[in-house]
């Protein structure tokens, strides 16, 4: 016997102002990663990405009614949760005995409201054998409570009351995973900013060691940094390289180069399968080095992406970043000699900072002059240590979860008002992008026109377009 199992991104994210801005289209790997371990063992799977296919919640309840599934997964992030609950709403309004589960960053840590908002289990953490285990037992027991206790990872409600199950120990081997099922996905919808270019995400470790404050990373994959092996992601790569006629990689890893004998495998995996690829990845100044810098982009890597976060030495110790300010220096003049694009991230607005800090980051920003500089407002995302300080402390003053998109202030601090920090997000912008040294570069470069519309656009990463100009 097999479950028809319907995995999906809600409809109508597409409306959200993180859509709008971005023109964001990457696709669910995580849907992908459990709709693969279903598949493996022999259930029927179908992933609806929704906001890629421009499905509304209309033609969303058609494709419901017309496939029969046997339970609807959905998945969400804090952003799209209410979206993901309307879904969740109209499902039950069509079908009561149809079986919601939810999962994802948001919902494993705010189960409690998932449990209240339609949905009948929450997976919470890293999904796949979660999820598997859920499946194989409903199809055989249904929603029974007794059984769903001894499933690891989970939380339900028992009548009234809200069962939390243990919580599952991450995947030590992830080899063990077959690749994502991209054959369930719209894999030539993926584009960015509307063009026509397909881009492959790739996913070659899971979790973080670090535990910065205000990162739910670390709190949902693991305080362990677990990769696959660098054969497995370049039999990926090269599978989906011949697949979809596309040699741009995405790496969608927080951190690519702190396993430093991964790295070198992965570009020698590389170089003996003669595989020509530009990819771009997330780094950190104290796990990278001149020589790998170099190596990496004789190997195609057209871009590196780094979290700063701060111009203050204070703020970055009490995030627990565990960097200095003189390794991103040192490394950003790297990157300038090594000819390689590269991105810093930066984070205004936490809350024992001044409005004299947020200056501060934004000049060492400029101090720093990468090719493109990310600003975002502090956001106390769930789970995450500033989220329970930012509780304790009475500072969240906007409640609406779809606006915490990092773009908008939720927060206020100590010595500033919430309007205070969205003020100065858009001072970071003009201050960083209206300097002329900076726009003469971009002339020279032929740039300019994407640096207006991102502008306009109220500004965020769009560092994966000039790595795609490379592709072109």
């Amino acid at each position: 016997m097999s479950v028809k199992v319907l995995l999906a991104v809600p409809p109508g994210i597409d409306k959200l102002e993180l859509y709008k801005v971005l023109g964001l289209k990457a696709p669910p790997l995580g849907l992908a990663w459990i709709a693969a371990v279903l598949e493996r063992a022999g259930h029927k799977v179908r992933i609806i990405d929704s906001p890629t296919e421009g499905i509304d919640q209309k033609t969303f309840m058609n494709e419901v009614k017309s496939w029969q599934p046997d339970v609807v997964g959905i998945t969400a992030i804090t952003p799209t949760v209410y979206k993901a609950y309307e879904t969740a709403k109209a499902i039950k309004e069509y079908d009561r005995d149809l079986p919601v589960i939810m999962g994802g960053p948001h919902v494993t840590f705010m189960y409690e409201e998932a449990l209240n908002n339609n949905v009948d289990v929450v997976v919470r953490g890293e999904g796949e054998y979660t999820t598997l285990e859920l499946i194989n037992t409903m199809e055989k027991y249904g929603l029974d409570p007794t059984r769903l206790r001894t499933i690891r990872g989970l939380a339900f409600k028992d009548g009234d009351q809200v069962i939390r199950t243990q919580d599952r120990p991450p995947i030590r081997n992830l080899d063990e995973l077959p690749p994502p099922a991209r054959h369930l996905l719209p894999m030539d919808k993926y584009t960015l900013f509307g063009k026509p270019i397909r881009i492959v995400h790739v996913m070659a470790s899971r979790g973080c060691p670090y535990g910065c404050s205000f990162c739910s990373t670390s709190y949902f994959w693991g305080r362990m940094i677990r990769y696959r092996s660098a054969k497995a992601v370049v039999d990926e790569i090269e599978d989906a390289v011949n697949r979809y006629k596309t040699n741009i990689i995405v790496f969608t890893d927080d951190e690519f180069t702190l396993g430093k004998r991964f790295v070198y495998e992965f570009l020698r995996e590389l170089e003996e399968r003669k595989l020509d690829i530009n990819f771009s990845c997330g780094s950190r100044v104290d796990t990278i080095d001149k020589e790998m810098m170099i190596a990496l982009k004789n190997h195609g890597c057209t871009a590196l992406y780094f979290g700063v976060e701060s111009g203050s030495q204070d703020t970055i110790n009490k995030i627990g970043k565990r960097i200095t300010l003189e390794q991103a220096v040192k490394v950003f003049q790297w990157a300038k000699e090594v000819k390689i694009d590269h991105v810093g991230s930066f984070v205004i607005g936490f809350p024992w900072e001044s409005i004299d800090d947020m200056k501060n980051t934004v000049r060492f920003a400029m101090k720093l002059d990468p090719t493109y500089a990310q600003f975002t407002v502090a956001t106390p995302y769930p789970g995450t240590p500033l989220y329970y300080q930012a509780l304790s402390d009475n500072l969240i003053e906007d409640w609406n979860w779809e606006h915490w998109t990092t773009l908008k202030a939720v927060m206020r601090g100590y010595r500033f008002t919430k309007e205070q920090a969205q003020k100065m997000l858009q001072w970071a912008y003009v201050k960083y992008y209206s300097r002329l040294g900076f726009l003469v570069r971009e002339l020279i470069h032929g740039r300019l026109g994407t640096i207006i519309s991102a502008i306009k656009n109220s500004l965020v990463p769009w560092f994966t377009e000039r790595l795609l100009r490379r592709g072109e």
